[in-house]
C-alpha cells in the first residue's frame, strides 16, 4: 500500500513538473516572439536564456550566441558556445566563434574558425577575413593566396564596411583586397615601397573615398621619404 501511494505521489509530481515546464515554454516562446517584434535585444536574450534552461537545444544556444555577437557582446557569445573547434558545430556557431574571437584580438584562434567556414562554403568575404588575419599573424604567403582569390572572385556588388572613422563607410570588396595586397607587398619586401603604394593606388582608383587606404598610402610615402633622406644623409 505504501509503495502504491509513493508511486502515485511520484507520478503526480512528475506530471506537475511536466505541466509547469510546458506552461513556461509556452510563456517564453510568446515572450521571445513579442521581444523580436519590438526589437528589444535584452528581452530576446532573456527569453532565449530561459528557453534554453527549460528545454536545452543546440540550435537555441547557437542563436543566443549569435544575438550576443551581433550586438557586440563577444565575450558573452563565446561563454555561451565556447571557443573550441568542433566538427559538428553548425555554420552559425563557427561564424560566431570566428567573428567574436577576431573582435577580441585573438587572430590565430579566429583564423581556425574562418578556415573551417571557408572549407564548408568558400567566398570572397571569408577570403578577405583570412587574408587580414594572416597578415596580422605574419603568414604573408597564405595572405597573398587569399588576396588573389578575392580579387579574382569579388563582384562589383560586393561591399565591405570599415569603422576607423567616426562615421562607418563601405567600399567595394575588390578595393579592400587591393589595400590588403599593398600591406602584404610591404611586409614581404620593405625595400620596395613603390610596389605597395601601387597596389593601394589600385584600391583608391576603385574607391576614392577609401579613408583607410589613404592613411596607409600616406604612411608608406612618409616611410619612403624618410628612407630617401636617410640615404642622402649617409652619402653626405
Amino acid at each position: 500500500m505504501k509503495k502504491t501511494v509513493l508511486l502515485l505521489l511520484l507520478f503526480v509530481g512528475f506530471t506537475g513538473i511536466s505541466q509547469t515546464n510546458d506552461a513556461l515554454l509556452k510563456h517564453y516562446n510568446a515572450y521571445y516572439k513579442e521581444m523580436r517584434l519590438q526589437g528589444d535585444v535584452n528581452g530576446v536574450i532573456s527569453a532565449l536564456t530561459h528557453l534554453n534552461v527549460i528545454s536545452p537545444s543546440k540550435e537555441r544556444r547557437d542563436t543566443l550566441a549569435f544575438v550576443y555577437m551581433n550586438n557586440g557582446k563577444h565575450m558573452q557569445a563565446l561563454n555561451t558556445i565556447g571557443i573550441e573547434k568542433n566538427a559538428d558545430d553548425s555554420d552559425l556557431a563557427v561564424q560566431v566563434k570566428a567573428f567574436s574571437l577576431k573582435s577580441l584580438n585573438q587572430p590565430k584562434r579566429a583564423l581556425e574558425h574562418f578556415e573551417e567556414l571557408n572549407s564548408r562554403n568558400p567566398s570572397p568575404y571569408l577570403a578577405y577575413e583570412m587574408a587580414d588575419l594572416k597578415i596580422q599573424t605574419g603568414d604573408m604567403e597564405g595572405a597573398v593566396k587569399n588576396i588573389e582569390y578575392g580579387i579574382a572572385n569579388a563582384t562589383d556588388e560586393m561591399k565591405y564596411a570599415f569603422y576607423e572613422r567616426q562615421q562607418p563607410y563601405e567600399v567595394p570588396l575588390k578595393a579592400a583586397f587591393y589595400h590588403l595586397k599593398g600591406l602584404a607587398d610591404f611586409n614581404q619586401n620593405k625595400e620596395n615601397i613603390d610596389a605597395a603604394i601601387a597596389s593601394i593606388d589600385e584600391a583608391l582608383k576603385i574607391a576614392p573615398n577609401f579613408n583607410l587606404a589613404s592613411l596607409s598610402k600616406q604612411a608608406l610615402e612618409s616611410r619612403k621619404q624618410q628612407a630617401a633622406e636617410g640615404s642622402e644623409g649617409t652619402k653626405n
